[in-house]
């Protein structure tokens, strides 16, 4: 039986409503239904019954909250013990390019300040990591974006990541001394999947524009998407990170392009 399904029982005890509390969980209203089914199930009795528009705990859904709620504080206890002793696990979600590029010396730094503490990360898509920081699965989940991904979850800005178009040094639009978005008509392109923020923005622009484009490759590592650009004759939008280095090492040519 999983633990989530007893944190979820107890908003709906205290909510009245399964509309409610899915809300307040950030869950899709089926999906707290079917974890209620699941623990009546487990406990083959009925937890609620409806008066009117509102749910009641029956006598058995009475006894179970009291000793869910003991669960659940006990659990945060044991949360809160296991930080100050500097031990426990750090879930981390979070996408390839930040995975590689951003959080090595973050996770080293806090390594260093807490040795006993294990670390978990897990590379994913952006959507994957939002529905997994919701379920509990990750403690924190680290996205590129510039939106509030979920009015449900505590949202922190941590820096502004540039994002450049980038191409081999041979590509004939390095030629152009101002890159207008009308120059970027059938380019081949290679793209993150579909899934991908910056990759939503930039369609996005480019549709709004009237702009055709061509994607040449869709891969998820923006690795492999550097490696195509720096073979190949078409461009990517990567962030800033990502290709820094082979910038400086004039493998990768960053095209001199300024949104109206």
């Amino acid at each position: 039986m999983d633990f989530i399904y007893l944190k979820t029982f107890r908003q709906v005890a205290l909510r009245q409503s399964f509309t409610r509390a899915a809300e307040e969980l950030g869950y899709a209203q089926s999906s707290v239904t079917t974890q209620i089914q699941k623990l009546e199930k487990e406990y083959n009795v009925k937890l609620f019954e409806r008066h009117g528009k509102t749910l009641r705990l029956t006598s058995s859904g009475e006894e179970l909250l009291k000793i869910a709620v003991q669960i659940i504080e006990l659990y945060d206890q044991s949360k809160e013990k296991l930080a100050m002793q500097g031990g426990g696990t750090l879930s981390i979600g979070t996408i390839d390019s930040i995975a590689s590029y951003f959080l090595p010396q973050v996770i080293q730094a806090i390594r260093e300040s807490y040795p006993e503490m294990n670390i978990r990360l897990q590379a994913d898509r952006e959507d994957y990591i939002l529905d997994q920081v919701k379920e509990g699965e990750f403690d924190i989940g680290l996205i590129l974006g510039n939106t509030l991904p979920e009015p449900t979850l505590n949202t922190i800005v941590i820096r502004e990541e540039p994002l450049v178009l980038v191409s081999s040094p041979k590509n004939p639009l390095l030629q152009l001394n101002q890159l207008e978005i009308n120059d970027l008509k059938h380019t081949d392109w290679f793209m993150a999947e579909a899934s991908c923020n910056y990759r939503i923005m930039l369609e996005k622009v480019l549709r709004a524009h009237g702009i055709p484009f061509n994607v040449r490759l869709e891969l998820g590592n923006p690795e492999a998407i550097k490696r195509c650009v720096m073979a190949g004759d078409g461009i990517a939008l990567l962030p800033e990170m990502v290709v820094r280095d082979e910038i400086q090492r004039q493998e990768l040519s960053v095209l001199p392009f300024a949104p109206s």
